[in-house]
């Protein structure tokens, strides 16, 4: 299907540099392959936020609290 997106010059720069590389004579097939990782991680976060929705209240209130201050005590350990 066809379809126009706007790009910048740069970007345009660069995908047909890519494509150069890889002996394509355009970038649709570039931007098909960055949609399809857009839309994989897109779903894979969705799903990720609905398991954690699905989790609520799942623990106790002790086992809350204990995994609060465990967390707490991991990020001091970052910084």
């Amino acid at each position: 299907m066809r379809t126009t997106i706007e790009l910048k010059e740069a970007q345009r720069a660069e995908l047909l540099k890519l494509a150069a590389q890889r002996g394509e004579k355009g970038f649709s097939s570039i931007i098909g392959e960055a949609i399809d990782l857009y839309l994989a991680q897109f779903r894979s976060r969705r799903d990720a936020v609905q398991r954690a929705l699905a989790a609520e209240g799942m623990l106790s209130e002790a086992e809350g609290e204990a995994l609060s201050v465990s967390a707490a005590k991991l990020r001091e350990k970052w910084r």
